[in-house]
This record gives structure tokens, C-alpha cells and sequence, in this order.
């Protein structure tokens, strides 16, 4: 079992894109940053829905492919989840609507937890108020040997990194530079002998980098 995270960067390692609104809540850049995953076959086809195979099929593509492939349980925070932008909501399901790309029980990270939630594709939501090390323990528990993985926002990453409780971490490198929001490397040393760095540049001008310890 490996604790493992990918996220998408700007060359200046934002992670989380300023200004989020209700109506975007991501951030006006955040598809600057997402533009190679979004328009690979597999983010088509396992988020998207779309059966008609379009999207690209190469270098982002394997990657994206990776990032769903031998996964137990994952651990997010509540913004990823939806409950900042629907704290009221008692109904709330998440982003996806009733086909969650995960196949997995997922754990939500928040302070004001909810009852569990259930999901016909294999996927459930957990909530709880846990510190990092307590979310990986139950997660654990849940991931039946497979992996576990740390899907975002950036806070919930950066608390699982400096922890060091991340086995390994893929970070796909937007040739962008945004200025601003939410950065993932202040504070965050990860260049150390115990981890092997891989990098690869792919069709689209992204750099994929591997830290692997």
C-alpha cells in the first residue's frame, strides 16, 4: 500500500487558482492549469461519461490513467467535496451527480461532519474531522490493501506532505505562470535523498514530475 497524490500546477506551483465564485468555484484560471488532464480519452470517458473514445491518448493520457488505477480509498478536503460553496445544503452530493469518478469509499475532511453517503457505482462518502495522520488510519481500514490517495484542495496535500505521510507525489507542471492563489511548495521540502525524482514532458507542454520515496 502507498499514499500516493497527483495535482496540477502552474509553473510557479499554484495549485488552488485565486478569486473562486459561486459560479466558479474553482477559480477563472483553474482550466489554465487542468487543460492537458481535461482533454485526455481517460478524463472523458471516467469523469465525463462520454463513450464515443475522444480525447487524447498520450503521455497525459497514461498519466490520467494512473491516477485511477489501484486506488482503496481516497481522502479529500471539504472544499473538493462541495460544502463551502453548499455549507447548507442538507442534500449536497458532491460534484459529480450519482456517478462519482472515485469507485471507492472516500473520506471528506470537515469540521461540521454529515451522514454517509452511498453511491450504486461502488463510491461512498465518509465525514469526519480527523488530523492527516487519523484520516490515513481509517483510510487504511477502507483501502483493503490498495492504495490510498490524497485528491486535494492543496491544504489537505500540504498537511499529508509536511506530515510525511505521502509515499508518492505526481505533480503535472501547466506551462503557465498565474502569479497568485494557492501555492502547494511554501514550506514543503521534498528534494531529499529518500525520494527518486522522475520528470517527462508530454505532447502538451506539461512536465510530469514524480517524487517517490
Amino acid at each position: 500500500m502507498a499514499v500516493r497524490v497527483d495535482l496540477n500546477l502552474s509553473l510557479d506551483g499554484v495549485a488552488a487558482p485565486a478569486d473562486p465564485t459561486p459560479e466558479n468555484p474553482m477559480g477563472a484560471d483553474w482550466g489554465l492549469i487542468t487543460a492537458a488532464y481535461v482533454g485526455t480519452r481517460t478524463f472523458r470517458t471516467r469523469v465525463l461519461g462520454d463513450s464515443e473514445g475522444r480525447g487524447t491518448t498520450g503521455i497525459d493520457d497514461r498519466y490520467a490513467a494512473a491516477y485511477f488505477e489501484g486506488v482503496g480509498a481516497e481522502v479529500m478536503g471539504a472544499a473538493m467535496f462541495g460544502l463551502h460553496s453548499f455549507p447548507d445544503d442538507p442534500d449536497w452530493r458532491g460534484w459529480w451527480g450519482e456517478e462519482p469518478p472515485f469507485h471507492c469509499p472516500v473520506l471528506v475532511l470537515t469540521h461540521t461532519p454529515r451522514e454517509r453517503v452511498e453511491f450504486a457505482n461502488g463510491t461512498s462518502f465518509e465525514f469526519l474531522d480527523a488530523t492527516a495522520q487519523q484520516a490515513l488510519a481509517r483510510a487504511e481500514e477502507l483501502a483493503g490493501g490498495q492504495d490510498v490517495r490524497v485528491g486535494g484542495g492543496v491544504g489537505v496535500v500540504r498537511e499529508f506532505l509536511t506530515a510525511g505521510l505521502v509515499d508518492r507525489l505526481h505533480v503535472a507542471l501547466a506551462p503557465v505562470v498565474l502569479g497568485r492563489g494557492g501555492r502547494l511548495w511554501d514550506d514543503v521540502r521534498l528534494l531529499t535523498p529518500e525520494h527518486t525524482v522522475r520528470s517527462e514532458v508530454s505532447e502538451s507542454g506539461t512536465v510530469h514530475v514524480t517524487f517517490e520515496r
